[in-house]
Formats: C-alpha cells, sequence, structure tokens
C-alpha cells in the first residue's frame, strides 16, 4: 500500500471511481512536464448526491465545507487516475480555484474553501499546501453549491 493510500485510510477515506466527464471535455490533462490541470469536480457525492444550493441562501457555511471537502476527494479521484493509481507521484498541490455557489451577500467564502485545502494538507502534508483562488459565483453547473478545479505537479 503507497503512503498515500495509508494515509488515506487512517482518515477512513475511499476515493471513489473518477466522475466521468458530462460533457465535451477530459478529465485531466498531464503535460511533458508532469503538470496536471484537473478539471472542476463538483460536490457530488458517492451516492450520486451531494450539496446542492447557494451558500447564504439555505445551505450552511459547514455545509459548504463539507461540499468542498467532496470536491477534494474527487479531485485525488481523477489525480489517482491521472497517476496511474499511485498518488506517492504526486510532487505538489499547486493551484486550486474553488468556486462557490453564493448569494450576493455571502461573504466567508475562503472559510468555504478550506473545507478543500485542508483536506489536501492532511492527506499530502507539506507536499499539499498550495496557491488558491476562493470565488463567489452566482450559479453552478446542476446546482452544485461548490466547484474545484487544480493543478498538480506528478513524478
Amino acid at each position: 500500500m503507497s503512503r498515500i493510500d495509508a494515509r488515506l485510510k487512517d482518515l477512513g477515506l475511499t476515493l471513489p471511481a473518477p466522475p466521468a466527464p458530462v460533457a465535451s471535455y477530459v478529465p485531466f490533462t498531464i503535460t511533458a512536464g508532469g503538470i496536471v490541470h484537473v478539471a472542476g469536480q463538483v460536490s457530488r457525492d458517492t451516492a450520486g448526491g451531494g450539496v446542492t444550493g447557494k451558500l447564504g441562501g439555505g445551505v450552511t457555511l459547514e455545509q459548504g465545507q463539507a461540499a468542498a471537502r467532496i470536491c477534494a476527494i474527487n479531485l485525488m479521484a481523477q489525480l489517482k487516475a491521472a497517476t496511474g493509481g499511485d498518488l506517492d507521484r504526486v510532487r505538489r498541490v499547486l493551484k486550486l480555484n474553488v468556486f462557490v455557489n453564493v448569494t450576493p451577500d455571502f461573504d466567508p467564502i475562503p472559510q468555504v474553501a478550506n473545507g478543500c485545502s485542508d483536506l489536501f494538507v492532511e492527506v499530502f502534508g507539506d507536499v499539499g499546501r498550495h496557491a488558491r483562488s476562493a470565488v463567489g459565483v452566482a450559479n453552478l453547473p446542476m446546482g452544485f453549491a461548490v466547484e474545484v478545479d487544480g493543478v498538480f505537479e506528478i513524478a
């Protein structure tokens, strides 16, 4: 068992099968230099449901953080596919872009994004520390509460 797989197990996490794209795009691309761009992953859980709705309009901060954590799990599932099943190949989480479905007056967007960021650090340690953008948006696909895409460096 790889070091990262053992860490996921310690955290009680099981990565789902990577979600298939729902439009004309691929789930990830890899450059010759080992940079992986993973397409946006929404807050859909393994049961096919997930966290939908707007932060500030019925979805609480805590639910938003849980939604961002689901996005992190889905990102890791895609990243695992990109690494041929070996998350130990991840050299660095470079950047996360977090999109939060909000009402105009909802302000703690960075705190929602922490649900994703914190999990990457829990799983990968210092390698999981990253640059980040956290942006409030008027709507997300299928009404999901959070969507996150990411850029990673792999061996």
